[in-house]
């Protein structure tokens, strides 16, 4: 191995430069406890619903333009209800809460579509797979 001393540094110089860096690199990450894998799960998991349900566009716009305010105790049984649909292998489901009526996509947790049930000229609703009624 041949070590030059002039302002460049060998190959060999790098590889033992970079491979010290990551050991201690991986050191660290091993040190503080949490790994990439421990991070992307708590991700995922807060992702899967554990704030709840969330609202697409189109239904926070349809809520907005129908002026439908939720109290907290209506979205917790909002989301009781899309737990309830979710353990009882629903898609897509109707929820119900007091006067008004969601359309949930359970896999995703998001309310796709929200009105109250006096809206509905004709009270069908479609493409939905199940209802729950909370």
């Amino acid at each position: 191995m041949k070590i030059q001393n002039n302002q460049f540094l060998s190959i060999e110089q790098l590889q033992a430069k970079y491979f010290a860096q990551s050991k201690q690199s991986r050191k660290s990450t091993e040190a503080d406890g949490i790994s990439f894998q421990d991070v992307l799960n708590q991700t995922a998991k807060d992702a899967d619903g554990a704030d709840g349900v969330k609202f697409s566009k189109h239904a926070a716009n349809r809520l907005a333009e129908r002026g439908i305010e939720l109290s907290d105790s209506q979205m917790e049984r909002l989301q009781a209800g899309t737990l309830k649909a979710g353990a009882k292998g629903i898609n897509e489901s109707l929820v119900i809460v007091d006067q008004l009526a969601f359309i949930v996509n359970v896999p995703n947790n998001t309310v796709v579509t929200a009105m109250k049930q006096a809206e509905t000229d004709e009270k069908v609703f479609t493409n939905i797979d199940g209802a729950v009624i909370i």
